[in-house]
């Protein structure tokens, strides 16, 4: 049995298309059987919701009169200083820039409450953003100093582009020392006093695409509540990693570049975000369908938090030295049940992800696709690590310095 996207795009055209999310298909296997199972579905919805550090935005502010030339010295959006060495009128602004101001962690643990991912949010929802500039000058760009107010319904273009989003698992974050730290993982309690993850799991878009056998450049999906695509596979993407026999890996793997528009998106699905005592961010929604071609991807697609194992990580030492030490294994199921045993203690666990936010964008994105909103897209070219992709050398480690 195989089907093709195309021929579920036209299901989705007539309104026959059978779509159902992660969750759902998790039943449908156990009772009908994989066979059974990828005749009937036509599509399943996977999605998450955390915070994803490695994201931004892109614009173009329009020309003053006089024309100003920014980039030569420092572009702001209220107060957030923003990259502008592009051409004369485009910026970029990234997740974690923080005003110069912002006394960081000069009084610990720093509060962060405003930074590149809050000024992300506020562009989506509408609100006024102040610009301040100021230039060097030239015979065609003679203007030196600019301060106005932009909004997103102003702009030509506003584009959110994440170069790395939806980890393929990631670390479980601990801490040993006896003193409470503050990471991209949360706060962490001492002496094993809690233990923090960042994944949907089982509802976790490559975590049901191990292979990205569907998942490629190319693939229409749903971001930050409008529509964006994948445009490459994501930075520190590493494919070459251990897995279980399922396929799943063990540890972080891969990783997409992203991008959408970001007129189309909602502040419902781009919340800036403060990490005490490490930095400001930005939490955002993402879900993938997954077309059920043939049964092997149907499979992948049913499954379960307890076949999802991950790392344990120590954040007080072993994380920030760069050393490769795992406490031991744990799945998913175990994480959300509340509690872990490492070393033989009890441990509390934490999300920083949200799972019913997940399944909130796994079945808006359900929605879309049966009533005809949203077509699937041909991979334009696979991800490094799937078995028709292009050749993919492990990550090395790349020491730039004692």
């Amino acid at each position: 049995m195989a089907k093709t996207i195309k021929e579920i795009n036209e299901k989705i055209k007539k309104g026959k298309a059978v779509v159902v999310t992660a969750e759902e298909i998790i039943d449908i296997v156990q009772e009908k059987g994989v066979e059974k199972a990828a005749q009937e579905v036509d599509v399943v919805t996977t999605a998450t919701f955390g915070p994803m550090c490695s994201s931004g935005a892109y614009f173009n502010i329009g020309a003053a009169k006089p024309k100003i030339k920014l980039g030569g010295e420092r572009t702001y959006l209220n107060n957030v200083p923003v990259y502008a060495g592009f051409a004369a009128s485009d910026i970029y602004i990234g997740a974690t820039a923080l005003p110069d101001d912002d006394p960081r962690n000069k009084v610990y643990p720093g509060e962060f409450k405003y930074g590149g991912g809050h000024v992300i949010e506020d562009l989506v929802a509408g609100k006024d953003l102040k610009l301040v500039a100021s230039a060097y000058g030239t015979d065609c760009y003679p203007r030196r100093k600019l301060e106005t107010k932009i909004n997103i319904k102003d702009l030509n273009e506003a584009v959110l582009f994440n170069p790395r989003n939806v980890y393929q698992n990631y670390n479980v974050a601990v801490n040993l020392s006896d003193k409470i730290i503050y990471t991209y993982m949360g706060v962490l309690r001492p002496k094993l006093g809690s233990a923090n993850y960042c994944s949907a799991g089982q509802l976790s878009p490559l975590l049901n695409d191990p292979y990205y056998k569907t998942i490629g450049i190319g693939t229409r999906i749903f971001l930050g509540g409008g529509i964006g695509y994948v445009v490459w596979h994501g930075t520190q993407h590493n494919p070459s990693t251990k897995r279980k026999q399922n396929g799943i890996p063990c540890v972080p793997a891969g990783t997409l570049a992203v991008l959408g528009d970001l007129k189309q998106m909602s502040p419902d699905w781009l919340i800036g975000t403060t990490m005490q005592g490490y930095g400001a961010t930005l939490t955002v929604g993402i879900g993938i369908p997954i077309p059920i071609l043939n049964e092997e991807v149907c499979r992948y697609t049913a499954v379960r938090d307890e076949e999802i194992w991950t790392q344990i990580i120590d954040y007080s030492e072993a994380y920030p030295q760069g050393k490769k030490e795992s406490l031991g294994e744990t799945n998913y199921a175990q994480l959300k049940s509340g509690k872990i045993t490492i070393k033989g203690k009890e441990v509390p666990t934490g999300s920083l992800s949200s799972y019913s936010k997940a399944v909130e964008i796994a079945n808006l994105l359900k929605d879309w696709i049966k009533k005809g909103d949203f077509l699937l897209t041909e991979q334009v070219a696979c991800l490094p690590g799937s078995e028709s992709g292009y050749t993919f050398k492990p990550l090395k480690e790349r020491p730039i310095g004692e």
